[in-house]
């Protein structure tokens, strides 16, 4: 069935159709497969990751997460050694930790439930009864209304994110693209899915190591080093190019993290020039990124766009094909400044004067 999906798909692959998100669906969209990786870690419901995300940012929308990069409003603590920020909560101007990257958010969050004494009766629970779990949660203290286990129930049901109970990080934007089939049309979004089911075809490596003295655990540790090698090499020999519908241009999404110097030695183009193309601050690419193989164009291929919850102007320069500092003149925005959810972001025209 997955096959024939695809195959559905591919003849849309050209297109970047409009659609406007509600904020909390551009949420899902963007932070579902954080969750469900999370869940495979560490046993915990999507569902009830993905719904604690959306009430506690307000769909991304919320201070913390914008700036703090905090999705689940977690307070420094005594053993919290990161960067932090002030916010009024319970009480004016508490401390929060800060994250470099959402997805070390969400990390963090399972982290603090899994090593938190309160918290220890929900790992006996059914993962995949988020009920339970949502009730759990309120028992437990994790928040202070009364009715907050109605309210993550009711959003998991709403948004139907149960869905993502019952799949896998290798599975994951096929759930996504189940619950909006309008992402048919989303060139980036169906080149990330391409990528995804590209991976699909790299078998784990056979490894055959030699017996020596010592623990277990430590021959364990050094088959899974070999393992992961093998596995990202594999998967960065097999990337798959795509033609962006912005006069065609090649780009590919990044199977996994790795650095500009072996992109540049796969596909013979220079370090300088691929940071150029990308507009690229660091030599450091991250699982998903989106890199172009040439020159990014002036103008995109639609009129406007709606900013996504979290995006930034590089983000949406590299979904479109547009070069960073031309998306900013056409915004009439100042270098470095961010969109706002739901900011509509000029591709061609310059924004009219207000």
């Amino acid at each position: 069935m997955r096959k024939l999906l695809v195959i559905g798909f591919v003849g849309v692959l050209g297109l970047l159709k409009a659609q406007t998100w509600k904020t909390e669906d551009q949420y899902i969209q963007k932070f579902a497969p954080y969750a469900v990786e999370e869940m495979e870690k560490y046993k915990i419901p999507a569902s009830i990751t993905l719904a604690q995300g959306l009430l506690e940012t307000g769909g991304g929308q919320s201070r913390l997460a914008q700036q703090g990069k905090n999705h689940f409003g977690i307070k420094c603590k005594e053993d919290w050694t990161g960067k932090t920020m002030s916010h009024t909560d319970d009480a004016p101007n508490e401390c929060f930790r800060v994250y470099d990257d959402p997805k070390q958010s969400y990390e963090d969050h399972s982290i603090f439930l899994a090593t938190r004494k309160y918290y220890v009766g929900l790992f006996k629970l059914d993962a995949k009864d988020y009920k339970a779990w949502a009730h759990g949660l309120k028992k437990a203290g994790y928040a202070t209304n009364p009715r907050y286990a109605h309210i993550l129930i009711d959003k998991i049901e709403r948004y139907k994110l149960y869905e993502f109970d019952n799949t896998s990080k290798d599975e994951v934007y096929y759930a996504i693209l189940k619950l909006y089939p309008a992402l048919n049309n989303d060139a980036v979004f169906m080149a990330q899915l391409g990528q995804e089911k590209q991976n699909d075809r790299v078998a784990p490596p056979t490894i055959k190591v030699d017996y020596t003295q010592g623990s277990y655990a430590k021959q364990q540790n050094k088959v899974s080093e070999i393992v992961d090698s093998k596995t990202r090499t594999a998967l960065l020999k097999n990337i798959l190019v795509k033609n962006h519908p912005n006069d065609g241009l090649k780009f590919f999404i990044m199977p996994v993290d790795a650095d500009v110097s072996e992109i540049s030695k796969k596909f013979g183009i220079s370090e300088k020039r691929l940071m150029k193309y990308n507009e690229l601050e660091s030599s450091k690419l991250a699982k998903n990124d989106i890199i172009f193989l040439e020159g990014k164009n002036s103008s995109g291929n639609k009129a406007t766009y709606k900013a996504g919850t979290g995006e930034t102007m590089h983000d949406i320069a590299q979904k479109f094909a547009i070069k960073e500092k031309k998306l900013y003149s056409k915004n009439r925005m100042n270098q470095g400044e961010q969109p706002k959810s739901g900011q509509l972001i000029y591709l061609q025209n310059k924004k009219p004067r207000s």
